[in-house]
């Protein structure tokens, strides 16, 4: 059966057969069927399939489909939840003061706010179907951490840095979409399973240096500043860049197999976190560099 958690089913994640959705395409001349996790067939473990049962009495009628997916659902709602990220910022970086007078007060605000986010992104990435109010309520929470960070970076740690970090996060988006439509990176299971256990080793990592840096004060293990840091920034937005093929990947294989439309508010919402990741990164790293100069 499908996995009850949209983290992986979003991206075609099947307990029985594992990555679904990689190296799987529809059948020509009728629904695709077996791995494909939007399939018509009825007795396919698709939660999304019509089922018997659901015929009207007087006579067998053929099943009806749900609106299906389109890329242009997908390039609306995630313009609608990255555009919330970024007004939400736009807005906390001119109304939440960094001086040396309020900085505490804001950054108090902030983490607050990423707490919340990440909060509402764990409720969504655990339910079986997109919330549109979540993720953008998400979006929003999300937003006024990051324009309270780079307006404190900005300040304090590297002037000009916000506008470079986001520049190479869009620099990072058309590359590895180019690189995707071109196929230079195919996604397989093989693929999926190095970017998993990579990102999982990369988040314990910075978990134990955050652990290391609270109750030992100072960086830790020094993973966020020096040599390390920049080496460790390079593998963060890298992985970012692995994760973004895994959310084209996603949103080829939905318009391929027909997913319901909304999904597309699943795939805004993944793609809105694989950009954050990326823009954090690039922030992270950027103020390294220009620090170190």
């Amino acid at each position: 059966m499908r996995s009850s958690n949209p983290v992986f089913s979003r991206r075609g994640f099947s307990r029985d057969n594992g990555y679904a959705g990689f190296n799987a395409a529809p059948q020509a001349g009728g629904p695709a069927v077996g791995t494909n996790p939007y399939a018509t067939n009825p007795y396919a473990t698709n939660p999304y399939a019509p089922q018997q049962g659901d015929a009207q009495p007087g006579g067998p009628q053929a099943p009806t489909r749900p609106a299906v997916m389109t890329i242009d659902d997908v390039v609306a709602r995630t313009a609608m939840t990255l555009g919330t990220v970024i007004v939400t910022a736009v807005l906390s970086w001119l109304l939440l003061p960094v001086d040396e007078a309020n900085v505490g007060k804001s950054y108090g605000i902030a983490i607050g706010a990423a707490v919340v986010a990440m909060v509402l992104s764990l409720i969504q990435s655990f339910k079986r179907k997109p919330t549109p109010a979540l993720i953008l309520a998400y979006a929003a929470f999300e937003g006024v951490f990051l324009g309270v960070l780079s307006a404190v970076v900005s300040t304090y740690i590297a002037p000009g840095v916000v506008i470079q970090a986001v520049l190479g996060t869009m620099a990072v988006f058309a590359g590895v979409l180019i690189a995707y439509k071109m196929r230079w990176i195919r996604v397989t299971r093989r693929f999926y399973g190095f970017v998993m256990a990579a990102a999982m080793g990369f988040v314990l990592l910075m978990v134990v240096n955050l652990l290391f840096s609270v109750f030992g004060g100072g960086d830790g293990l020094g993973f966020r500043s020096g040599g390390l840091g920049i080496v460790f920034g390079i593998v963060g937005i890298i992985l970012g860049a692995c994760f973004l093929a895994l959310d084209f990947k996603q949103v080829e294989d939905g318009i391929a197999y027909g997913a319901p439309r909304e999904e597309s508010w699943l795939a805004a919402f993944g793609l809105t976190l694989t950009l954050v990741w990326i823009y954090l990164e690039a922030l992270r790293l950027l103020s390294i560099l220009q620090g170190d100069n």
